[in-house]
Parts: C-alpha cells; sequence; structure tokens
C-alpha cells in the first residue's frame, strides 16, 4: 500500500511538473525546418498557375528569460511558372541570395506564454523580410487552455486582432497535444488590411449580403510535447485558402493557396552568449504594410537611377505617339509612373527645366507627374505657381489630377492649404475654381480614411464660406459651398444651417443659387450622417415659404439617404395635402421609380415607396409630363453582384413652361460598392426670367412657327441683367464636383460679337481663318491614370496578398490643314457667305485603354499570381478635302482610295500566370491560363455585298470552346469593305458562370479594307447640293411615273377594300384629298451624290434627290436613288404624303425602275363620335426580297416570347397575309390599348399605364375629331 502511494505521489509531480502552455527555455536552441509554399490559379486542370516557395532553417536561441533570437539558414527560394503535374519549381539563386543576405542577419523577438511581442532587427532589414519572419514566427503565437477543449478568444496575429477558434485533442500514448486554431480573417477587430483608391465608392452592406467576392479561410494545426519550460511545437502547419472573383465567388473565382510547415529538428544546449549589433523595433506580430505606391504590381524594372530612365522613356514615348497612338506603346506609360514616383524631387527639376522649352515633352511631362502621389508633387506645383512658369490651363489640369491622386494623408492635406492663398491660383476664375474644389475632394479622401476628422482641414473652406455670407457676395458663397458639399467634412453642417432660411439664427435672404448650392452640400453626408441630413430636408420639403426648385431638390436629397417607413409615411401623408403641383408631381414619379428598384441599396425603400405609390396614385397618377418629374432606371445581377443605375430629374416652376433644371446621375454596383459615375447639371436661370410665363405665339406642337416664337423671344437676350448667370452648366465625377461654369450676358455678347457677319479682322474668327489660309498641323496627346485600385492583405506566409485594378487611357488627336477662301476675305466676315471656301486635311483621333487585374503576390522583391490584361485601341484616321459654297448652297467632300487596310476598333484581352522578380526582371513570365492546345488554322469567312448573316465555327472538345469568325461586306464600286473578325477561347465556360465566361483569350476587330472595285477608283467624291431650282427632264419624267405608280395602287387598295358603299365612299373621298398634292409641280429640295470618280471614264455610285410639294394642308415629299454607272437601272422611289395631325403615308419602291419590289406605310389617327382617340398603322407588302422575306420570319418567331415578357396576350387567328397592323387606343387619360396583326397571330394588351397630357389630349380630340378609320386599307 506504502509503494502504491508512493507511486501515485511520483506520478502526481510529474504531471505537475510539465505544462502545455507555450513557452521556450532561454537556455536552449532550437532548430526547425521551415517550408512556405503560396500558387495562384483557377484550381482546375490544365490550367496555369504560378507560385513560390520558400525552403529554410530557423534556430532560436535564448537571449534571457522572455528575449530569444532567431536566425534563418539554408534559404532556398523558388518559382513555379507553368502547369500543375506538367512544370515544376524553379530555383532563383540571385534572389535567393539577395533574401539570404538579409535573412542571416540575427532577429530578437520578445516571447512569453505563446505570445510574441516586440520585434527588433538591424535598420537595413526591409520591411519586406521582416514580415516574412513575422510569417515564421506566427507559429509561436498560439493560446493554450488546457481547461477548455473548445474555446473562442480575440488575439494578434499577423492577420490582425482576430477572432480564433481552439479545438484541442491530446493522445493518450504520447502525451501530445494536437491544437487546431482556425483565424476568422472576415472577423477582426483591426484587421491587416488596407484599401487604396476607394475613398468614394461606398460601401453597401445590403448588397454584400447578396453575395461575397473574397472569401478566406485560414486554418492552423499543431503537435504541442509538453515539457517542464512548457509547451514545445515538434510540428506546425498552416493553410490558408482565398477565392476572389471581380463577380460572385458562386460563380467561379480564382484561388490562393498558402501553405507552411515547421518540423523541429532538435533542441540543444546553448555553447555561450550571443551578441547582436545595434537593432530597432519593428513592430509587434500584427503584419506591417509597406509603403506600396512604387510597386505597382502589374510590371517590374530597375528603379535605380530613375532620372535618365524617365527622360529617355518620355522621349521615347513622345516620338511614337507624335501622329497617331502607338498601341504597342502605351503600356509603357505605367512604367513611367513607377520610374517618377521613386524619382526626388531634385530629379523632377532637372526633368522639368530640360523639357520646359520642348512642347511635346513638357505636356507629357506635366501629364504623367501627376502620379506622384506624396510631397513632391505639392512642391512642384507650388514652385510652377510662384515662378508662374506654366499656363492657367496646364495649371488647371494637374491640380485636379494631382489633388484627387495624392494620398490623403494628415501633413500633406495641410500642405495643400498653401494653394488657397497663392495668387497664381486666383489669376483666372476657372483655374481658381479648380483649386478649391480640388482641394474640398482632397479634404473628403482624408476624412474616409481619418476618423474623426479634424476640423483644420476644412477651416479655410468654412471661413471662405463666413466671408462671403458677411459680404454677401454670391460668387463667393457659391464656390465655398460647393467645396464644403466636396468635402462632406461633418463639422461644415453648422456653417451651412447659417445659410438657410427658417433655421439660421439670424434672418438671412439668400438667392435660389445659394440656397440649391446649400440643398447640394448635404449629398456628400447623406451616408455618414442620414439623420442629420433626413431632419433638415423633411424641414424644407414642407416649408412652403422657400422656391419650389428648392423643395424638390430637398425631396430628392431626403430619398438618398433612404428613409425609414415611418419617415416614407409621412411625407405620404403631408404630399396628400400639397397644394404644389410641382412638388407633388416631382416626388410622386420619384417615389414610383423607388418602388420599381431592384438595387440592394433600395431593398427596403423599395417596399416602402410602393406603398406609397398606391396610396398617392388615386389623386396624383395622372399628373402629365408637363409638371416636374424624376425618373430612375436600375438592374442588377446577383451573379455578377453588378448593377447601374441611372436618373434624370426634370424641375419646372409654375411660372415657366420650360424646365428650369435638368440633372442626370449615374451610379455603378459593384462587388459591394457604390461608385457615382457622372453627374451633369445645367440650369437655364437667366433663360427661365427672359421667357418668364409665356412666350407669345407659342402653341406646344413644337412646329415651325413654335421655334420662330422662341427665336423671337430670344432675341431680347439684351434685357438680361449683366450680374446673373444665363446658363449653369456643371458635372461631378465620383461624386465630386469638379467643374462648373456659368454663361453670362457678357460671354454671350463677345460670341455673338466674334462670329458675326460685320465682325472684321478684330475677330478671333478671323485670326482662326488667316491660320488656316497660311496652314496648321495641331498635335495633341492625354495620358490619364483613370483608376488604380488596391486592396493588400497579409498572408499566414508573412508575403502581401493584393488585388489591383488599373485602368490606363492615351488619348489623341492630329490635325493638319490648309483653307483657301475665293475671293479672298477683306474686311469682315460676311463675305464668308458669298466666297467659295476649300479645305485640305488630314490627321487622326483616338485613343487605347489599357485595363489589368493582378491577384497575386507583389513585393519590391518579387511578383507572383494571376493577371488579366486587355487592350482596346479606337483609331480614325481622315484625309479628305472639301469644297464649301454658301451662296450656291453646295458641299462636296473627296476621299483617296483605300489602299490599305487599317483598323478602327480592336479589343484584345488575356489572362495569365505571371512571375516577375528583381534580380532579373527581363526574364519575367507570362504564361497564358488557358493552353494554346488548338492550332487550327481554318478561319469561316463570309463576303457579301450588304448585311452579312454572323456565322461562325465553333471547335469544341469536353472543356474547350474556341470560335473564331471573320465577316466582311464590300462594296465593289467604291473598292472598300468593313470586316469585323473575332477569336475566343475559353475553358470550363459551361462550369463555372460567369467568370469562366469571360476568362481566356479574347480578340475582336473591326477593319476597314481594301476591295476589288468594278472600276479604278481615283477618288471617292461626295456632293450635297441644296441650291436646286428645278429639277432635270429625266427626273421629270420618274417623278411622273412615280405618281401613276401611286394612283394604282390606291385604285387596287379601293377594289380591296370592304365592300360597303358607305365605306367605299369614305375612302375614295379621303384619298382624292390626299391625291391632290401630286397634281402640283414639285420643287427640288436638295440632292446628294457619292461617287468613285476615276479621270474621263463614267463615274460609278448613287445619285439621291429629294423634292417636295407645297400645299397648304398636306406636305408632300419624293426621294430617288439613282444608281450611277454603265448598264445599270436600280433605282428606289420614296413617295411620302403628311396630312397635318391626321395621316402620314408612305410608299417605297424600288429594284430595276422601282418596279422588281414595293411596299407600304401608313399611320392615321381618329376619334369618331362615342368612340376613343385611336392611332393604327400598317406595313402592307407586295414583292420584297426573299433576304428581307427571311429575316422577317425569323423576327416573327421571337414576337410572341418577347409579347410575353412584355404582358401581351397571344390569340391565333388568321389576318391578311404580307400585312403587319397595329393599333393604339387611348382608353383613359392615363392608360392605352395595344393591338398589334401579324399573318399567323394577334397579340395585345390593355390598360397599359401612359399618362397624356391633358392639354394635348384634348387637342388630339379636336384635330381628329372629322378622321375615320373604317377607309384604314393599304397604303
Amino acid at each position: 500500500m506504502q509503494g502504491f502511494l508512493l507511486c501515485c505521489l511520483v506520478a502526481l509531480a510529474t504531471c505537475q511538473s510539465v505544462r502545455y502552455e507555450l513557452g521556450l527555455n532561454p537556455k536552449k536552441a532550437y532548430e526547425y525546418k521551415y517550408e512556405g509554399v503560396v500558387n495562384f490559379g483557377l484550381g482546375m486542370p490544365n490550367l496555369a498557375e504560378s507560385g513560390v516557395k520558400m525552403i529554410c532553417k530557423v534556430k532560436i536561441i535564448g537571449v534571457s528569460a522572455q528575449t530569444f533570437s532567431l536566425q534563418v539558414s539554408d534559404l532556398a527560394f523558388e518559382e513555379f511558372n507553368g502547369f500543375p503535374g506538367k512544370n515544376g519549381f524553379n530555383a532563383s539563386p540571385k534572389l535567393t541570395q539577395r533574401i539570404a543576405d538579409q535573412l542571416v542577419k540575427p532577429f530578437m523577438f520578445d516571447y512569453a506564454s505563446g505570445h510574441v511581442g516586440d520585434i527588433h532587427a538591424s535598420a537595413e532589414i526591409s520591411d519586406t523580410v521582416v514580415n516574412i519572419v513575422r510569417g515564421i514566427l506566427g507559429f509561436f503565437q498560439v493560446t493554450v487552455k488546457t481547461t477548455q477543449r473548445i474555446y473562442e478568444l480575440e488575439e494578434a496575429s499577423i492577420h490582425g486582432k482576430c477572432q480564433s477558434n481552439y479545438a484541442i485533442e491530446q493522445n493518450k500514448e504520447t502525451k501530445d497535444m494536437t491544437i487546431t486554431q482556425v483565424v476568422d480573417v472576415g472577423n477582426c477587430r483591426e484587421k491587416a488590411a488596407i484599401y487604396r483608391g476607394m475613398a468614394t465608392a461606398v460601401l453597401d452592406k445590403v448588397s454584400k449580403q447578396r453575395g461575397e467576392s473574397i472569401i478566406s479561410t485560414v486554418r492552423y494545426v499543431y503537435t504541442v510535447k509538453p515539457t517542464a519550460e512548457g509547451g514545445l511545437i515538434t510540428r506546425a502547419h498552416g493553410l490558408q485558402q482565398q477565392h476572389f472573383s471581380p463577380f460572385n465567388v458562386k460563380g467561379g473565382s480564382f484561388k490562393m493557396q498558402a501553405m507552411k510547415e515547421m518540423v523541429l529538428l532538435g533542441v540543444s544546449d546553448t555553447a555561450r552568449a550571443v551578441t547582436f549589433g545595434p537593432m530597432e523595433s519593428k513592430g509587434n506580430i500584427i503584419y506591417k504594410f509597406v509603403n506600396a505606391e512604387a510597386n505597382v504590381p502589374i510590371m517590374m524594372q530597375n528603379l535605380e537611377d530613375p532620372v535618365p530612365k524617365a527622360i529617355e522613356l518620355i522621349k521615347h514615348l513622345a516620338q511614337a505617339n507624335s501622329y497617331r497612338i502607338d498601341s504597342a506603346t502605351t503600356e509603357d506609360t505605367i512604367k513611367l509612373y513607377q520610374l517618377l514616383r521613386v524619382t526626388p524631387y531634385e530629379g523632377l527639376e532637372i526633368m522639368w527645366r530640360q523639357f520646359a522649352e520642348n512642347e511635346e515633352h513638357r505636356r507629357w511631362f506635366l501629364d504623367m507627374i501627376v502620379e506622384v502621389t506624396d510631397a513632391r508633387i505639392l512642391k512642384f506645383l507650388e514652385m510652377r505657381f510662384q515662378a508662374g512658369d506654366v499656363s492657367a490651363s496646364e495649371a488647371l489640369e494637374a491640380v485636379v489630377l494631382a489633388f484627387n491622386h495624392l494620398q490623403a494623408i494628415p501633413e500633406l492635406v495641410e500642405m495643400a492649404k498653401m494653394f488657397l492663398n497663392m495668387s497664381f491660383s486666383k489669376s483666372k476664375i476657372y483655374l481658381w475654381n479648380t483649386v478649391v474644389l480640388s482641394y474640398g475632394s482632397l479634404v473628403y479622401k482624408h476624412c474616409a480614411y481619418y476618423t474623426p476628422c479634424p476640423v483644420t482641414a476644412v477651416q479655410p473652406l468654412l471661413d471662405m464660406a463666413m466671408e462671403g455670407l458677411r459680404n454677401n457676395n454670391e460668387a463667393d458663397m457659391v464656390i465655398a459651398l460647393r467645396a464644403l458639399g466636396n468635402a462632406g467634412h461633418p463639422g461644415s453642417i453648422k456653417t451651412i444651417m447659417r445659410f438657410l432660411p427658417g433655421v439660421a439664427a439670424t434672418p438671412v435672404d439668400l438667392s435660389p443659387r445659394v440656397l440649391r448650392c446649400c440643398c447640394a452640400v448635404y449629398e456628400t453626408h447623406r451616408c455618414q450622417r442620414p439623420h442629420s441630413v433626413q431632419e433638415h430636408h423633411h424641414e424644407s420639403v414642407l416649408q412652403k415659404d422657400l422656391p419650389t426648385e428648392i423643395r424638390m431638390l430637398a425631396f430628392m436629397i431626403l430619398f438618398d439617404t433612404k428613409p425609414s417607413m415611418a419617415l416614407v409615411s409621412t411625407m405620404t401623408a403631408h404630399l396628400q395635402e400639397e397644394k404644389d403641383v410641382h412638388v407633388v408631381s416631382f416626388a410622386y414619379s420619384y417615389l414610383r421609380s423607388f418602388a420599381k428598384s431592384s438595387t440592394p441599396d433600395n431593398h427596403f425603400l423599395s417596399t416602402a415607396c410602393n406603398v406609397a405609390v398606391k396610396i398617392l396614385a388615386p389623386k396624383f397618377g395622372r399628373l402629365s409630363y408637363h409638371y416636374s418629374k424624376a425618373m430612375r432606371m436600375d438592374w442588377f445581377n446577383d451573379d455578377f453582384l453588378i448593377g447601374t443605375a441611372t436618373e434624370v430629374f426634370m424641375l419646372r416652376s409654375a411660372t415657366n413652361i420650360f424646365p428650369t433644371e435638368i440633372m442626370m446621375k449615374g451610379k455603378f454596383f459593384f462587388i459591394g460598392r457604390i461608385l457615382q459615375l457622372l453627374e451633369l447639371g445645367m440650369r437655364a436661370e437667366g433663360i427661365k426670367e427672359l421667357f418668364g410665363s409665356g412666350i407669345p405665339g407659342f402653341k406646344g406642337d413644337l412646329s415651325f412657327s413654335d421655334f420662330q416664337a422662341i427665336f423671337s423671344v430670344l432675341q431680347n437676350w439684351e434685357i438680361l441683367p449683366s450680374d446673373k448667370p444665363v446658363l449653369s452648366a456643371y458635372t461631378r465625377a465620383s461624386g465630386q464636383e469638379w467643374f462648373f461654369v456659368d454663361i453670362n450676358k457678357d460671354l454671350i455678347q463677345k460670341i455673338i460679337k466674334a462670329v458675326s457677319p460685320s465682325a472684321g479682322k478684330e475677330s478671333p474668327v478671323w485670326t482662326a481663318i488667316e491660320n488656316l489660309q497660311r496652314g496648321i498641323s495641331w498635335h495633341k496627346t492625354k495620358p490619364f491614370l483613370i483608376f488604380e485600385v488596391r486592396y493588400f492583405q497579409a498572408t499566414t506566409l508573412g508575403l502581401p496578398l493584393e488585388i489591383s485594378k488599373y485602368y490606363e487611357t492615351v488619348n489623341g488627336i492630329t490635325v493638319n490643314a490648309k483653307a483657301a477662301v475665293n475671293p479672298p476675305l477683306t474686311d469682315r466676315l460676311g463675305q464668308l457667305l458669298t466666297s467659295e471656301i476649300s479645305l485640305e486635311t488630314d490627321g487622326f483621333i483616338g485613343f487605347t485603354k489599357d485595363f489589368w487585374v493582378f491577384y497575386g503576390i507583389n513585393t519590391e522583391l518579387f511578383q507572383c499570381g494571376s493577371e488579366f490584361k486587355s487592350k482596346t485601341p479606337i483609331a480614325i484616321p481622315w484625309k479628305f478635302s472639301a469644297k464649301i459654297n454658301v451662296r450656291e448652297k453646295k458641299f462636296e467632300l473627296d476621299f483617296p482610295p483605300c489602299q490599305k487596310e487599317f483598323e478602327l476598333f480592336s479589343l484584345s484581352s488575356n489572362v495569365y500566370a505571371v512571375s516577375r522578380n528583381i534580380e532579373e526582371p527581363a526574364l519575367a513570365k507570362m504564361t497564358p491560363m488557358m493552353p494554346n492546345a488548338i492550332d487550327s488554322n481554318d478561319e469561316v469567312v463570309h463576303k457579301g455585298p450588304a448585311v452579312v448573316r454572323p456565322e461562325s465555327e465553333e471547335i469544341q472538345t469536353p472543356n474547350t470552346w474556341h470560335p473564331r469568325s471573320k465577316m466582311c461586306t464590300e462594296s465593289n464600286i467604291y473598292g472598300v469593305g468593313l470586316c469585323v473578325e473575332s477569336e475566343l477561347r475559353r475553358e470550363y465556360y459551361h462550369e463555372e458562370y460567369p467568370l469562366y465566361y469571360f476568362l481566356g483569350y479574347t480578340n475582336v476587330a473591326v477593319k476597314v479594307v481594301p476591295a476589288q472595285a468594278i472600276k479604278a477608283v481615283e477618288k471617292i467624291h461626295f456632293e450635297v447640293n441644296a441650291g436646286l431650282s428645278r429639277h432635270p427632264v429625266g427626273a421629270r419624267q420618274l417623278l411622273e411615273t412615280l405618281r401613276r405608280l401611286s394612283k394604282e395602287a390606291i385604285q387596287r387598295v379601293r377594289l380591296s377594300s370592304d365592300s360597303s358603299s358607305s365605306v367605299r365612299r369614305s375612302h375614295h373621298s379621303h384619298h382624292e384629298n390626299i391625291m391632290e398634292g401630286l397634281d402640283s409641280p414639285p420643287e427640288a429640295a436638295f440632292n446628294i451624290k457619292a461617287l468613285a470618280l476615276n479621270g474621263n471614264q463614267k463615274p460609278e455610285g448613287y445619285d439621291t434627290a429629294v423634292y417636295y410639294t407645297p400645299e397648304a394642308n398636306t406636305q408632300n415629299a419624293q426621294l430617288i436613288v439613282s444608281q450611277v454607272g454603265e448598264d445599270t437601272n436600280w433605282k428606289m422611289c420614296v413617295d411620302t404624303i403628311v396630312k397635318g395631325h391626321a395621316e402620314a403615308k408612305a410608299h417605297v419602291r424600288w429594284g430595276a425602275e422601282c418596279q422588281s419590289y414595293e411596299m407600304s406605310m401608313r399611320a392615321a389617327t381618329a376619334h369618331l363620335p362615342g368612340s376613343k382617340p385611336t392611332l393604327k398603322a400598317k406595313v402592307h407588302w407586295t414583292r420584297i426580297p426573299e433576304a428581307m422575306a427571311e429575316m422577317g420570319r425569323r423576327t416573327e418567331s421571337y414576337i410572341p416570347g418577347m409579347a410575353f415578357l412584355l404582358g401581351f396576350y397571344q390569340q391565333h387567328e388568321r389576318n391578311a397575309k404580307q400585312e403587319v397592323s397595329a393599333s393604339v387606343v387611348a382608353a383613359s387619360a392615363d392608360s392605352i390599348d395595344v393591338k398589334i396583326k401579324f399573318p399567323e397571330y394577334t397579340v395585345y394588351r390593355q390598360a397599359i399605364p401612359f399618362p397624356l397630357p391633358p392639354a394635348s389630349f384634348q387637342e388630339f380630340q379636336r384635330d381628329t375629331r372629322n378622321t375615320t378609320i373604317e377607309s384604314f386599307g393599304h397604303a
């Protein structure tokens, strides 16, 4: 018994002497083998992947009780680029040596109870290498709890401060403990991840619930051996998997797998004390991001000595794009951005001095330097503003781009304030406006990244606003308020309230223009402070003494904040009592648009608005389009997580017949964010006052007399006040206003004076004409980085994962021109009206857009990952000569023949597995992810003189789709053709939609090609002659024939009409009235010729003549198209008749002498006593080409399905053959009935919502009261 008790005591003592909580013995040395691998691809067989592998030995030696050193040895760094199973990892000895030179140096770290503290290293060790060490030390960051088998806690790791879930299992035989740790990287209080370039894209939480674009999982498994000093990790394994898609990850995704493993090799006693050199703190275990502005993920180059490289590259780009855009060089702009970002300020000044005198080089430099996104660009612009060695327009372009791409850190925001006080900024009003607006945008980005945002950032704009209010300076108040709207700073709310009547403590009386700017300020606050915005704008909507436009703007902004059901119900109750019909019409139409919305941000609002519309519809559902309206159209796709929305606002007031303000907004929804694309607005403030409450003689039917009435009022523009703008316009991009203009009376006077016929040599138009006569040559290019969006996230290996999108465009235009005026100008511009002007010109206009998406590891040492790359060039060259004779109303154009092929448009893209390293940048590997396994050179070519039906060739294996096609249409008259070529390669496209449907090789091109002409073509001649006084004898004879054919067609209609005598009489009298116009002599309107000329040979081509017959109540016109050439008699004859607002008819014949084919069209309105207003239309054909018949049959087969989708019913019945007819009946003031008859069936739908203006509805009834529709037959 005593022996048993002794054994128990010994066992108990043994158990108490060993611990599982992780710890290291400061007197021991631990040696591990470490291996880390990361690879990127699509995770499908036979698709290329890329990756890197790092293998080394790690030795940890105790320095003190809680301080240890880490040393790395035997490093091997390998790269993979190819196809799994076919290719392997390749050693990179140069890069291995470069990394090893830093890793061999000792690192020190604090360690206690399984937690890593501060990390210390030599000052020369880069942050990238320290992060790799963090990845190794991450294995030692484990919390062990022996009292619980499953537990959850928040702890720091390389991923940030995230939630970790632990599960513990003990091996009863070996006593080893297996610990499984899962880190929820989507649930972090301080996540090791950052966004750049997304400040203006608003997060949408509801959209995130529809799907994710990124999903990550992180798991660690440890084997822990208990010892007296604490638990010892003998083996550890880490696995991080991530799925990424530009769309919804449920529809296919890129895949990243990062795996690391550490195995204990041995434990030994420390032989001697370890000594170290000076070290500095590098932070804790949480990943530290490197300033990656210069680490562009889509390329890698040697960045040493950047100034001469940048100078040479600018010269090369300027030379290559001197006439047209060279698409092969546009990607070099990204290289240049990268070089400039590592160039010191002194280098920028050197480059400026070298380029300043060369116009082309200077422009390229100023366009590119704006992407230096730190203090250097501000200092450079400061020097230019102080020296005044840039023009105002150059400064404007530079400020807009530089401020909007600047890093929004506090130091740079403070530094940017100096531009608000520089005299050069105020030298031109448009430059001053740009500087102030751009500073506001910079503050907005600053506040997006720094919370709370200090009020000092926006204080200069607040001071400007208050100064303008004290001085009652409207211009100063407007620009300050617009800038405050850009800034969206919460500290500006109190200042803005001082401008609002009824809210301000001191009574204010401000113009509607200033009040509109106050409303616009709240737009940028609607997401951050929706309740505050709702409070103020709810009150503004209900404040009936405010101008109507202000109340409508307040309503618009109120609903931009996504109000609750309760607030929508409150507004609905107020609208039922509203007396201002414009406010009600605007609000109701906006509510109705929201009720139909399908975008995630309106998921709850649409329900509330749907209820509100049902309440308001009986009273306000029939308001016409004569009142203020708001319209929204949107869509959203859950597979793509993409959608768009377009809003159009038309604001009117009770005293004006024209809109006072028109606005249009566009939004783009993508992967949980909302980006405001473009907003355009125009306000006719002065014009509104000019027209007043009505226009004398204006009937509203947009006839010629209406335009004359409008023009007669516009002639009185000189009575407008000089201190108010006649017309105002603005534009916003990404929710930030960057441009607005006020057109006042003085500017209009200058324009009218410059273009007046009486203007002389002082006119700028005269100067332009003189320059044109001497010959001009003008060229401009504009490179522009449209966006640079980057997302960084830490991986378990300590390498930075990056998801980036780059969109770059290079625009260019070249114009060479020389003109002659005969007789030449002597003293006034009006002489141009009696002179012949000849012009010869050639040039180019176009652009090339490059787009990249990168998903992979990006450091200054190496890159690996998946890269999508696309290029879209559009090139339009021209060369022609022109002659213009205003007196004779004659215009001629001559084009040279097409002698060589050129590309108008193309789109090419592919996705690659990429590997790059800084030691061998020229040996970068880009392997197409989809293998080029199909080498068939067969292609389908289709040629024809007219419309070509698309055909294609498909080469398909079980997982491959490879269609290729080429379609051409050629003209053998002009010797030119147009070809469309396409080729696609896809893998697994039928399994993983939508991502795999877009990934792979894509090439689409539209080309102009020379064709074999009937005769050699010397030039292609176009001529427009509107000065005809009479038509030639041949045309007169053709017109007589056309009249005869039209009468014969009507006689056939009479014979086939209803047998009812009353109907025949009505039909006969009706057509007799129409045919009266055919007896009047026609007058020639104009003539158009398109001919291929060659010396003295007879031209080939087409000749078009238009004639009209003037009548009091009937407008009759004829169009005759004749083919010109030998042995041809093809013609097309079109006869049209329009009688008032009651009837329109067209009779078309074509072929040999207009005899081969025939069809007619007719539309008529009617309102018989006791019936409803009706519009009927009919298309009838007698003979048509087989191609048209086949196209009609194909179209007819699609009609039933489309009609069903649109809510139509279908009825099978046999109707008239060779005829399609439709009728639209105004069933009520807000709905119509539609019926369409086809030869085999009829589709119809009743009560389609379509509000008709009351005034025009009554006018419609009055105009058609005596028109009958029983005689509606063939035209």
